[in-house]
């Protein structure tokens, strides 16, 4: 815990984070809160479809955009920005509700105007980071950023469940409006400023195309994209085991979403307080492929513990590779496009759960638990195989180091590739590597 109590010693990091967890919270009663607002009107159920591909069809098309303001401007300004414009957007229906002149078209335009600007904390948050912490304390830090989603994914729905039944779901929205503000405030409030790196000389220009030329960034995402299938396969094979092979039915399916959270927090929890003493592209590797393995669990369908078992395993395993691969990210890409990087990659891991649950449907509907299984275990370990063999990579550069040479290559990312062996700089022993 000393390391969390480190990080939560800067004050500028401490405003940042609670103000995200807050908004965070948010953003979990707001997809409540809309649901309930277009099952309650004209269209009813029909409708929820409408209203899913608003929430998220527009997240990529917002990736995009996001990260090169992230690279252009102040971080502090665009997050202040994208607060007070959502807790408008937001804030409109209860405002229109107010005076009893709701159009039935609002939900959906404040689910695609959220969608559209999910990216900007996704990518803002985690961009700067490494401008407001020490490198031995990235994982410390992104351990905090995960469990802030952990803990949002809980109390947000949870809260606005509760709440539904007592002021309305129009009225739900003035909270998640006001967590807007708390973000606007807690972004106002950091002294560190977060703008992006000087200019580079003519000579030494960034291109973020020689991010595409890191084995050991590459080879992560495509891992990390296959594993987030086979969980995405998981979700949808959870309620489908409760409702057909399960002895406990609804309560079964509860069990074992709630052992899912449960390991995520506990492996967040963990991951942030002991770095990997080696690679840790290979410490992600290893895990990955523990991971993989728990998914075999489903085959022990209909005994409920053993899954549950395997449901905690996935989730506790999974929250450390995310930590650590975010951190090797800090430190290999450079500063300057550390907006791009995280709006692109992390686009890129909202998309793929979706693909596991059209891949998995088909099989579940053939009843073929067997064959999706496995199918999980393929994708989520397959690709972790390589990332073991990743001993050739370049160790990261320095967090400073952010401009590339004339020809293009990026110092620690081109050239000729040592072991990956070695401690991260700043990370021997210590300096903070227990």
């Amino acid at each position: 815990m000393r390391r969390y109590a480190h990080v939560l010693k800067n004050i500028d990091f401490r405003r940042l984070w609670l103000g995200a967890t807050v908004s965070t919270v948010g953003d979990g009663i707001t997809w409540v809160a809309l649901t309930w607002l277009v099952l309650s009107g004209p269209g009813g159920v029909g409708q929820l479809g409408l209203l899913a591909v608003c929430y998220t069809a527009p997240v990529a098309l917002g990736g995009l955009a996001v990260g090169p303001l992230l690279d252009r401007f102040d971080k502090r300004t665009v997050l202040l920005t994208d607060s007070l414009l959502r807790a408008a957007v937001v804030g409109s229906i209860p405002a229109a509700a107010a005076f009893g002149a709701l159009p039935g078209w609002l939900p959906f335009v404040v689910a695609a105007t959220h969608g559209l600007l999910k990216m900007v904390p996704l990518a803002g948050f985690p961009a700067a980071i490494p401008q407001l912490v020490d490198d031995r304390d990235l994982d410390a830090a992104n351990a905090l950023e995960t469990l802030s989603y952990g803990v949002a994914g809980i109390v947000g729905p949870a809260a606005a469940g509760l709440l539904l039944t007592q002021i309305g779901a129009a009225n739900i929205l003035i909270i998640d409006s006001a967590t807007f503000l708390v973000l606007a405030l807690a972004a106002a409030s950091v002294r560190q400023p977060l703008r992006p790196p000087a200019a580079p000389t003519a000579k030494r220009r960034l291109s973020f195309a020689s991010v595409g030329k890191d084995r050991a960034i590459i080879a992560t995402t495509v891992s990390f994209m296959a594993f987030n299938v086979a969980e995405g396969m998981l979700v949808v094979t959870a309620p489908w085991l409760a409702d057909t092979r399960l002895p406990d039915g609804p309560a079964a399916l509860g069990l074992l979403l709630s052992a899912l959270a449960v390991g995520e927090f506990v492996g967040a929890t963990v991951a942030g307080a002991r770095q990997p003493r080696r690679s840790p592209v290979r410490a992600i590797g290893v895990v990955q492929i523990i991971a993989a393995a728990a998914f075999l669990t489903l085959l022990s369908a209909p005994r409920q513990l053993p899954i549950a078992v395997g449901f905690f395993l996935i989730g506790l395993l999974s929250a450390p590779m995310t930590i650590w691969a975010q951190s090797l990210r800090m430190r290999r890409i450079p500063k300057a496009l550390h907006g791009r990087a995280f709006a692109t990659l992390r686009t890129l891991m909202q998309a793929t759960p979706m693909v596991g649950s059209a891949l998995v449907t088909p099989m579940l509907a053939a009843d073929q638990l067997t064959t999706a299984a496995v199918a999980m275990v393929v994708l989520a370990g397959l690709p972790a195989l390589y990332l073991l063999r990743l001993s050739d990579v370049r160790p990261a550069p320095r967090l400073d180091e952010t401009a590339p040479d004339l020809d293009g290559t990026v110092p620690g990312l081109n050239g000729p590739v040592p072991d990956l062996d070695r401690p991260v700089p700043g990370t021997e022993a210590g300096h903070g590597s227990r």
